[in-house]
């Protein structure tokens, strides 16, 4: 049997099969982001001759080691740590074993609080896409400080991403993809990327269809609080608040200077005129608005129609927070007090919300979990949907109920609990320390899994569009799914 080879815009890749699919790894779709092009816009992939090998993973953006939560392994969401490396602006590519072409393409964009993680993490595998009949592409893009502060040119992560998805148009074919049909997915910080793109003009032509997961376009920051965020790290630093003073400092120093910053009372006010930190505090680093990637709040765009003509399907968990909460024992501990200090950080009437949600008449952790899953996650996510279905865009909305059994049934349907799921990926989340627990109902992966391939290739996922306030429900009870 011949290697699998491939030609993209910048040279040959040879790839590995196994499986019924084949893997090209850690292709680039960007030239690495050293000297000059640290805090710059990327730039194209440097071409190279003869054929490059794609059967190793590479490196991942710079970032931190990534905190524990006690009894889970949340590695499998995450992928190998940051080790060094420069050339880590790729794609993980995963087709089917199988002559073939003008397959659906499928773009993932990995989550991690603007700060963490990859497109190679064992979660995201993309061989049950590819056994389905679509081309994966998970991608990595610059992190922290060096992709989300408005360090010389502004929104850098999101200008990656732009970049990944213009060269998957430009060679989709190359891989047995059909460069007219592409989907881009994120999930949590990869879907608050993605639903901000869909509110720039930059990504006109790009895509015709998104999937949101545990993302919306509210947590964005003005320019002038990004402002104060790197003047804030350069104070970390010792160095003027320049991009040419920031690119003579190490990666190392400067996640450094990047965890001094994230830590509690680390960064200044980041809070709006309102009072409002949009990331409760999860994250100092953030996309900005006010520039020409999100000239306005993307929130706005799409209520306008920038989206109008992309498809787009936008689902939460219904106990997103519990995976913090729960997993660390927050939940448990937390007093009246702590609760409402823990919100007031960055809501103006933490008293108020927590009230609503039961705060004097159920545990102040349960209270504080409900409301941060609303205010974080499911609230702002069905307004973005509404907003997108209200422009005239085609809209589907579901939300993923199944409970994991981990920790009594605390953790609950917790936020990242629907990639296995989705993925079809349930073996690297089963077990006594995995996300699921030791039996996963993999009739409901078969059925959402199915669906987020349906949705890829036609638009449609098999339930009404968002209507009438119509939401696909996955699993209120193990084993069940339907509309609701």
């Amino acid at each position: 049997m011949a290697e699998p080879i491939a030609t993209t815009t910048s040279g040959r890749v040879r790839g590995i099969r196994g499986g019924g699919v084949v893997r090209f790894r850690a292709v680039p779709y960007a030239a690495a982001p050293t000297g000059d092009l640290r805090f710059a816009a990327p730039r194209p992939a440097p071409r190279w001759d003869g054929v490059r090998a794609a059967d190793r993973v590479g490196p991942v953006a710079p970032q931190q080691a990534a905190g524990e939560l006690p009894g889970l392994d949340v590695s499998v969401l995450r992928g190998p740590e940051w080790s060094g490396g420069d050339d880590y602006l790729t794609a993980e590519i995963t087709r089917p074993d199988q002559d073939g072409a003008g397959l659906p393409v499928l773009v993932f964009v990995h989550g991690g609080a603007f700060v963490s993680g990859g497109g190679a993490a064992p979660l995201y595998d993309g061989a049950a896409f590819a056994r389905s009949g679509v081309v994966l592409v998970a991608i990595n893009h610059r992190l922290g400080a060096e992709g989300f502060a408005p360090i010389g040119e502004t929104n850098v992560g999101l200008r990656d991403q732009l970049a990944a998805l213009r060269w998957v148009r430009e060679n989709a074919a190359a891989f047995g993809g059909d460069p007219g049909n592409v989907t881009v997915c994120g999930q949590s910080s990869g879907a608050m990327s993605i639903a901000d793109l869909l509110g720039s003009p930059l990504l006109d032509g790009l895509v015709d269809r998104a999937i949101v997961q545990s993302g919306h376009t509210g947590m964005t920051r003005s320019r002038d609080l990004g402002r104060a965020l790197v003047e804030s790290l350069a104070r970390h630093l010792g160095v003027p608040a320049t991009a040419e003073a920031f690119r003579r400092v190490g990666v190392r120093e400067l996640l450094a200077a990047q965890a001094a910053v994230m830590a509690p009372g680390g960064a200044p006010d980041l809070r709006d005129e309102h009072g409002h930190d949009p990331s409760f505090r999860l994250s100092a680093f953030l996309p900005v608005h006010g520039d020409d990637v999100l000239p306005v709040p993307p929130g706005e765009a799409v209520a306008a129609g920038s989206a109008a003509g992309i498809d787009v399907l936008v689902s939460t968990c219904r106990e997103e927070m519990a995976l913090y909460l729960a997993a660390s024992g927050v939940v448990d501990s937390t007093t009246d007090e702590q609760a409402v200090a823990a919100l007031g950080a960055s809501h103006p009437d933490a008293s108020g919300v927590l009230a609503a949600y039961g705060l004097g008449r159920r545990p102040a952790g349960e209270a504080l979990s409900a409301a941060l899953t609303d205010l974080v996650f499911r609230l702002p996510a069905r307004e973005f949907a509404a907003r997108h279905r209200d422009s005239g865009g085609r809209t589907h909305v579901a939300e993923f109920t199944w409970r994991s059994p981990r920790f009594g049934g605390r953790l609950g349907a917790c936020h990242g609990l629907e990639l296995p799921f989705v993925f079809h990926n349930l073996a690297v989340a089963t077990g006594p320390t995995g996300l699921l627990g030791e039996e996963p109902d993999r009739a409901l992966a078969d059925r959402l899994h199915g669906a987020w391939v349906s949705f890829v290739a036609t638009g449609d996922p098999g339930w009404p569009e968002h209507r009438g306030g119509h939401v696909f429900t996955a699993g209120p009870e193990p084993g069940a799914a339907g509309p609701r």
